[in-house]
């Protein structure tokens, strides 16, 4: 498992890559002031889909990030 620290700068590496550091901060600046809650997001992320359908979804995901 890896230590809060080294997550949170993975975390912020991979926002800056994917957003550029303006939004990245813009994004977190968002998370932060709206009481976002991580359990019901991800309750309504998947609601409607199959176990199936979200393992082709994510072997398609997985598919197209090894081509970059």
């Amino acid at each position: 498992m890896k230590s809060e620290t080294v997550l949170r700068l993975e975390a912020m590496n991979v926002l800056v890559e994917k957003l550029g550091l303006v939004d990245a901060e813009r994004f977190i600046d968002f998370v932060k002031r709206d009481k976002f809650d991580y359990t019901e997001w991800q309750r309504n992320l998947w609601k409607g889909k199959t176990i199936d359908e979200i393992n082709e979804m994510a072997i398609k995901f997985q598919k197209e990030k090894r081509k970059q």
